[in-house]
């Protein structure tokens, strides 16, 4: 899989250019070509300081989100790596709490290239290549690593037992299946044991695997991951308890109870997300983080694109706008909780290989209208494939000036990439 990525510094856009060409052998999985160009780096995963990777299906960004922003209160410097990008390639690394400054970026990019070239690796193995030699070189106190795609294969899996503080797994859902379903021997048959298979394929000797409850096929698929590399399971229900009032959060382990404040990211679901990364705090010894810490995190937890709410700016006007890049089953039943009552205007865009119906049928009550957008510089599904009724516009724009002045909500939705257009036509670009 490649991202697009743009840029307007000359040098970062000439490695950008390397990284568009690299093309993968069709077929190809593991993790030796990540491994065989992180030794010719030096091994800087194994140099990183105490570290939180988090997979997931939806969530686990989120949740990336909450253990920055509630180690930082605490006064940490934290190193950060997350995908996709947004608006700049830049957003993936975030080095000691600073998005990686363009100069360092084109010289670490084309360093790794330089390294690998006749390893032919993968646009994300050179991107994590990358990222942990970044993160290698500057002092921290802590880092938060978020999982590509799945989980066993995934490239950021190099990372070891040494390094790790806790691993988590977010809410489970079908996504990416032509990867993560692909015929293979000895694995589950079932569709979402073999997700959780693939996501708790991250466990490590030693290591708190911190994880949500699931249903029992999927639970028990986990925890014979965790047995079978003696990982430290905490799953929520046994290890660990949270709830949630209208005006809190309530979270116990066998270390005691915390009575917090709701999280300041919108959706019900945040709560979750912000449990389990509570959770990887709690279950692991070797970064300590006060209750006040933990408290103000999630009052100052920002992660754009999912569920955010727009500015007033030239593109949406006066209307209540909101953007999320979310584009599977599961993230439709969480747009559909947090709209649930309420009429909406749906401006969708979705790419032409995800489920056209995963966002239509949970938020079907809600919708007052549809309008089919491109997703630019990509394929995507045209407007009668999301049903009779549905209007298109050529872009997001149109869209939005051609709906009525009814008052009614806005949700811009589909992809990231559509997400990450609305961003920056909105000028609301992550930081």
């Amino acid at each position: 899989m490649k991202d697009f990525a743009r840029s307007d510094d000359p040098a970062v856009q000439a490695q950008l250019d390397r990284l568009a060409a690299l093309s993968v052998p069709e077929g190809r999985l593991g993790l030796e070509t990540i491994r065989a160009l992180c030794a010719r780096l030096g091994d800087p995963q194994d140099r990183l300081p105490p570290t939180f990777h988090v997979a997931g299906t939806n969530g686990k960004g989120s949740t990336c989100a909450f253990l920055r922003a509630m180690l930082e209160a605490d006064g940490k410097r934290v190193h950060v790596a997350t995908s996709p990008h947004l608006v700049r390639y830049n957003e993936r690394i975030r080095v000691a709490g600073r998005l990686i400054e363009d100069a360092q970026l084109a010289a670490l990019l084309a360093e790794v290239l330089d390294a690998g070239e006749d390893l032919y690796p993968s646009f994300f193995e050179v991107t994590i290549a990358a990222t942990f030699l970044a993160f290698a070189r500057a002092p921290a106190d802590a880092c938060v690593i978020e999982v590509g795609l799945g989980g066993r294969f995934d490239a950021t899996n190099v990372l070891g037992p040494d390094v790790l503080a806790a691993c988590g797994i977010a809410a489970l859902g079908l996504d990416h299946e032509r990867f993560l379903l692909a015929p293979e021997d000895g694995v589950p048959s079932d569709p979402m044991a073999r997700i959780a298979f693939e996501k708790a394929g991250i466990a490590k000797p030693g290591v708190p695997l911190v994880t949500l409850s699931y249903p029992e096929g999927v639970a028990l698929e986990i925890e014979r991951a965790a047995i079978a590399r003696e990982a430290l399971l905490a799953m929520r229900g046994r290890a660990w308890h949270a709830s949630t009032t209208e005006t809190g959060l309530h979270f116990a382990d066998e270390h005691g109870e915390l009575a917090l404040p709701l999280p300041a990211l919108p959706g019900v679901h945040q709560a979750e997300n912000a449990a389990l990364a509570i959770a990887m705090l709690c279950q692991q010894d070797r970064v300590g983080v006060a209750r006040d810490a933990i408290a103000q995190g999630l009052r100052g937890a920002t992660w754009p694109a999912r569920l955010q709410r727009l500015p007033a700016s030239p593109l949406t006007g006066a209307r209540t706008v909101w953007v999320d890049g979310g584009h599977n089953p599961s993230a439709g039943e969480a747009l559909a909780r947090h709209f649930a009552g309420q009429r909406l205007h749906l401006i969708l865009g979705m790419l032409a290989n995800k489920d056209r119906r995963s966002l239509l049928d949970p938020l079907g009550p809600s919708i007052a209208s549809i309008t089919a957008v491109p997703v630019p510089g990509h394929e995507h599904h045209p407007a009668p494939a999301f049903g009779d009724g549905v209007r298109a516009a050529d872009s997001v724009a149109d869209a939005l000036s051609a709906l009525p002045e009814d008052g009614l909500p806005v949700l811009i939705a589909g992809s990231l990439y559509l997400a990450g257009e609305v961003l920056r036509l909105s000028d609301a670009l992550p930081d």
